[in-house]
């Protein structure tokens, strides 16, 4: 059975916040035909969404229409300062995070699933210019600054923009295996570092 993987965007989401994990997710589903996943991209309201920077994205769904999945992505970008005022947003992300398999965050995706309490009692990163505002957001979460990613079994933070690529390449390895995150790397011709966790 296919593993449900939902990618949220918003107004000024990072780019490669979501196109980096996206683009792992749907490489590595692609080159074995199809098997493992469903990847849907998802968004607050019904219509296309403004990127940072300008790009459109024309998202499969709104969240309304999504109840569950089993991999949760929250990229980031100067976009989640609103999503942190946004209670439908929100109880969205701690309903559907909280009962994810992996529940996983880019850059300032991160302040998202602390304002949630998702992080309370773990560890966790953001980019490297948000650290406090992720201290500030989640008091009882180990902030750590100096890694790719944390992994915490199952919400995974990363650190900015191109380490989401690191952690989902991490994801991959963990529900598939060495051969298969090796096979997808060499394809993006993305070289891959051993990996902190």
């Amino acid at each position: 059975m296919k593993s449900r993987v939902c990618i949220l965007v918003f107004e000024d989401v990072e780019v490669m916040d979501f196109a980096g994990p996206f683009e792992v997710f749907s490489v590595m589903n692609e080159l074995h035909d199809d098997r493992y996943f469903d990847i849907e991209v998802v968004a607050p309201d019904a219509g296309p969404i403004r990127a940072k920077n300008g790009l459109s994205i024309n998202p499969d769904r709104s969240i309304e229409e999504i109840r569950g999945c089993d991999i949760l992505i929250i990229p980031g970008g100067s976009g989640t300062r609103k999503l942190l005022k946004d209670d439908t947003v929100l109880d969205w992300v701690q309903s559907v995070g909280g009962n994810a398999q992996h529940t996983l965050s880019v850059c300032t995706g991160s302040l998202v699933l602390a304002k949630c309490g998702l992080l309370d009692g773990l560890r966790a990163t953001t980019h490297h210019e948000a650290f406090d505002r992720l201290e500030a957001l989640a008091p009882k979460t180990g902030i750590e600054r100096n890694m790719r990613f944390v992994d915490n079994g199952q919400v995974i933070t990363s650190a900015g923009i191109s380490a989401g690529i690191d952690m989902s390449l991490h994801v991959i390895r963990k529900l598939l295996g060495d051969s298969v995150v090796k096979r997808t790397a060499e394809y993006m011709e993305y070289q891959i570092n051993e990996f902190n966790r």
